[in-house]
């Protein structure tokens, strides 16, 4: 069998192989295991039956999404700006008609992403645009198969001028946030959950190790949130699935003092 990309069906995780035994993201405590065993969608299949979509949530910011939904369904975001635009987190998978929606917005020069919750088809934005910079934390590299790091960073990278990757840990191992300064924006990964209503309005907000079991993180990894994002200025965060302009630095710092008041456990907060 050739070697060629498969998407995971019960997570949408991809893995460039000729035939994967199983996968990284749903043996992991992370995720649950698929109920029916292992199902890897080829690349081609995956393109035969899905769609996807396009558009500015923000000035200059742009979400990308995949229909129906793929395995965690995360999305894409896409920083247009001057001086090269900035891609972090993918979409699940991305048509020849999203790939060219990026291309006619200025393509991508700089390409990253939180974890591998947020990886998507991360893989297809570098085969089109073969940005220099494709940054992820050492600590993840393992997770990495689908497509090529140029830019393994330790604890800060900047990609370019007020837009700088941090490591915190946490959730994964070399999960990272994405500090828009300009933008006054966190992309946080899954730093934080947050609940959204039908219509997008934020809720609550949460932290984990674990969403779908409600595994809490220790206190030590919520005081490394809290000492990394402590000195960030930013008006909105945004997780691989959410929007949330209602979560500024204030909120997202007084959700992780609440963890640190009490037993490690986990609590959504009411917005």
């Amino acid at each position: 069998m050739a070697l060629t990309w498969f998407a995971c069906a019960n997570c949408g995780f991809w893995q460039k192989h000729f035939a994967p035994p199983d996968c990284p993201v749903c043996t992991d405590v992370r995720n649950d295991l698929p109920e029916d065993g292992w199902h890897f969608l080829p690349k081609a299949d995956v393109a035969a039956t899905h769609d996807g979509a396009a558009r500015e949530v923000a000035p200059g910011l742009w979400a990308f999404t995949t229909s129906p939904a793929l395995g965690l369904a995360g999305t894409g975001w896409l920083i247009v700006r001057d001086g090269g635009n900035i891609a972090f987190e993918a979409a699940p998978f991305y048509t020849d008609t999203m790939l060219d929606r990026i291309e006619q917005l200025g393509g991508i020069a700089y390409l990253s992403a939180s974890h591998a919750h947020g990886y998507g088809a991360l893989f297809q934005l570098q085969r089109r645009f073969d940005p220099a910079i494709v940054a992820i934390q050492r600590d993840d590299l393992k997770m990495t198969k689908a497509f090529r790091v140029t830019a393994p960073f330790d604890d800060t990278l900047e990609l370019a001028p007020g837009y700088t990757l941090h490591h915190v840990g946490g959730h994964y191992e070399g999960q990272a946030a994405l500090h828009d300064a300009p933008g006054r924006r966190l992309f946080c990964g899954d730093m934080f959950k947050i609940d959204q209503d039908a219509d997008g309005r934020s809720h609550a907000i949460s932290s984990h190790k674990a969403f779908h079991k409600d595994i809490p993180l220790t206190h030590a990894e919520l005081r490394r949130y809290r000492d990394v994002i402590a000195p960030l200025d930013f008006d909105a965060v945004l997780t691989p699935f959410e929007y949330a302009p209602e979560v500024n630095r204030a909120v997202a710092l007084a959700a992780l003092d609440d963890g640190l008041a009490r037993a490690p456990g986990v609590r959504r907060i009411s917005l």
